[in-house]
């Protein structure tokens, strides 16, 4: 029977050999991202990888150019690469759209943007609603904040997820081995491909980062509270737990506060980044809503570095209560 794995990670550069691995064992692999026009004159070498990604807004340069590197030498041993993104495509053709001077009352709302439009507004706007709430707003108010905005990405992850495995089903057909690459917080396009292709693919998640966990220290998921509770709201849209979502949204805010940030390219073999969120994972799951309440106060205002600094003394000296 044809197979289908689809493989989570977090997208850092320490992941990009196991990924190499994964990659190299199927006929296709269909990478997380919108098409693009030089695509395949980056996979031959027509264009180097600087020229191919300057005009793209990156959110992790060193990992996607270590990610454009492995693609080429895919490409080079016969594999076939195709970029499957369409909520992100269809959010770059609504940008034109508006580029020529039409405006969002222009789309037709029946149409594939229109849906688009909608749900990556709503989100941008939760997100702005959070960004304003949380520069001045109460502890309590940015936790709805937090709330809300993850509702509305979530919406977002399901329509995105939704279109991408249609697409996938669309094209998985002629080969018998294919490999997915997703970001972890997308585990409801597991779902939808085996809805889609459970009659003619096996299809199987992975998780990369319990295949390194030997080596990046003790077993453990690397869904920090906000990812949980985005994935609460992506799997139980309808359904409400006031106490665990605010617990989660708490959480998340300390999380936020005291997890690195930049890209650490220093030595993948060390796992910086995995090791890095289950540290913060683990410090943050022993915080209760007024552990969080009590430390925002205290980290608010502060950098990173700081930020781990009062959390870990705060915990030192037994300033919580245990909460599953």
């Amino acid at each position: 029977m044809k197979h289908i794995n689809v493989g989570f990670s977090i997208h850092r550069p320490e992941m990009v050999a196991k990924t190499a691995e994964l990659m190299e064992r199927h006929e296709a692999i269909f990478l997380e991202e919108p098409p693009e026009t030089d695509f395949e004159k980056m996979l031959t070498g027509a264009i180097s990888v600087t020229d191919y990604l300057m005009p793209l807004d990156l959110e992790y340069p060193a990992f996607s150019r270590q990610m454009c590197d492995l693609e080429k030498q895919l490409h080079a041993a016969g594999k076939q690469l195709i970029q499957v993104e369409p909520f992100y495509k269809a959010l770059l053709s609504i940008h034109d759209f508006f580029a020529q001077g039409n405006t969002p009352d222009d789309l037709n709302p029946n149409s594939l943007p229109y849906y688009v439009y909608k749900s990556e507004r709503q989100a941008t706007g939760a997100l702005l609603n959070f960004y304003k709430t949380a520069a001045a707003g109460s502890f309590d108010a940015v936790v709805d904040a937090v709330r809300q905005f993850a509702r509305a990405d979530a919406a977002r992850f399901r329509l995105r997820d939704s279109l991408r495995a249609q697409e996938i089903a669309r094209q998985a057909d002629p080969y018998a081995s294919i490999y997915v690459e997703a970001g972890i917080i997308h585990f409801f396009l597991w779902r939808e491909l085996r809805k889609l292709l459970s009659h003619s693919h096996r299809v199987k998640p992975v998780f990369l980062d319990r295949l390194v966990a030997k080596d990046a220290g003790p077993r453990q998921h690397l869904y920090s509270p906000g990812d949980q509770l985005t994935l609460f709201y992506i799997f139980h849209p309808r359904k409400a737990d006031i106490e665990q979502e605010t617990r989660l949204a708490a959480r998340s805010i300390i999380y936020s506060k005291i997890i690195h940030k930049e890209e650490n390219t220093e030595n993948g073999k060390m796992f910086f980044h995995m090791r890095d969120e289950k540290v913060c994972i683990r410090m943050v799951k022993k915080l209760s809503i007024n552990d969080c309440r009590r430390l925002y106060g205290l980290i608010r205002q502060v950098q990173t570095i700081e930020a781990r600094r009062i959390v870990e003394n705060f915990l030192e000296m037994g300033a919580f209560q245990e909460e599953k």
